[in-house]
């Protein structure tokens, strides 16, 4: 059963990494753009544009959920991902109350972890990442001149 479940597990990474880069770029595309109900609070409007920290989550939420789901700098951008999202749950709902149920942080924790995650298991299948390096390990390096040791 184990070796079972283990042969898939990059196919699963490579589909939990689409679901959460899908709904974290949502996220922001509904902040900056007012698509899909708009921000939160502002009745399906936008964040102006500069403000802080908002229009900068948001467009960390979109580009960095776009890199995800697609699979391209998936470490990096989950990492930037998991940073903002810790940023968020320490400044914006932690003053608010000690546990994420209290506060209405839990989708900022779970983005945070979920990123955390991919930070360290990568891509996995179905990624643009997984393509690169499979490009660049198929690329021989030209061998080194052998010389014979003299003694």
């Amino acid at each position: 059963m184990s070796a079972r479940l283990n042969s898939a597990q990059p196919y699963v990474i490579g589909l939990f990494r689409i679901v959460a880069g899908l709904l974290f770029a949502v996220h922001g595309a509904a902040s900056l753009f007012g698509v899909l109900g708009g921000a939160m609070g502002t009745h399906g409007g936008t964040i102006p544009a500069g403000t802080w920290p908002g229009w900068y989550a948001a467009v960390i939420q979109l580009v960095a959920g776009a890199l995800v789901l697609v699979g391209l700098g998936t470490r990096g951008a989950a990492l930037i991902a998991s940073g903002s999202m810790a940023f968020a749950y320490f400044d914006v709902h932690q003053r608010h109350a000690l546990w994420p149920i209290q506060n209405g942080g839990e989708p900022a924790v779970l983005f945070c972890w979920a990123f955390l995650l991919l930070v360290f298991t990568g891509s996995g299948a179905f990624g643009l990442d997984r393509l690169a390096s499979r490009r660049t390990a198929a690329v021989p390096e030209p061998a080194a001149e052998q010389r014979p040791v003299a003694a």
